[in-house]
């Protein structure tokens, strides 16, 4: 009597089928759940728009209109062979791109360039820190050429077209060129 249930029980095994819709649903909850648990880290950079390729030749800058900054590997700021601490680098900018035109400032703000360059050694930190200052420059004599407030001149929407007039107004005056040069390697 005793190979009999275990034949039957064996038969019995052999009957049962997991049924496949199950693994399917739960094979999908397993991915809903990866899929919203997990992170994908997103590339952050500056962003930054470059400028369109001309057929023509660049035209060569007298030197007046370009304002020099230099960033070494120990991140001390030199504006045109001068040291200069990065708390001072906002005004200095807005002085040679507005200022009266002569020794220290461009000829106009449609001609002034502002030109970084650091070395390989430099810190991200250090770089960026100079870029913003740079920019707030511009910002400030922009929104300042419009009568607004920086904060004011942020905030102005693009796809609204009174305000868009505004900023181009204000771009086609006071035009950002920033020129980022190549980093140089310094031989110790």
């Amino acid at each position: 009597m005793m190979s009999y249930f275990t034949k039957e029980k064996a038969a019995s095994r052999s009957d049962v089928k997991i049924n496949s819709s199950s693994m399917a649903d739960i094979a999908f909850l397993l991915l809903i759940f990866f899929l919203v648990t997990t992170t994908i880290d997103s590339e952050k950079g500056i962003p930054m728009l470059l400028p369109s390729k001309l057929d023509q030749p660049p035209v060569k800058q007298h030197d007046r209109n370009v304002l020099n900054i230099l960033l070494n590997g120990k991140n001390q700021l030199m504006v045109e062979d001068e040291l200069m601490d990065n708390n001072n680098l906002k005004q200095k900018v807005m002085e040679f791109i507005n200022g009266t035109p002569g020794e220290n400032a461009a000829d106009s703000p449609e001609d002034a360039i502002v030109s970084i360059k650091t070395t390989r050694q430099t810190s991200y930190e250090a770089y960026i820190s100079t870029l913003n200052k740079v920019k707030a420059a511009y910002y400030d004599l922009r929104a300042a050429h419009l009568g607004l407030s920086v904060e004011a001149y942020l905030k102005l929407n693009a796809k609204i077209p009174e305000e868009k007039a505004l900023l181009d107004k204000a771009q086609a005056q006071i035009p950002m060129r920033i020129s980022d040069a190549e980093p140089v390697e310094i031989d110790r």
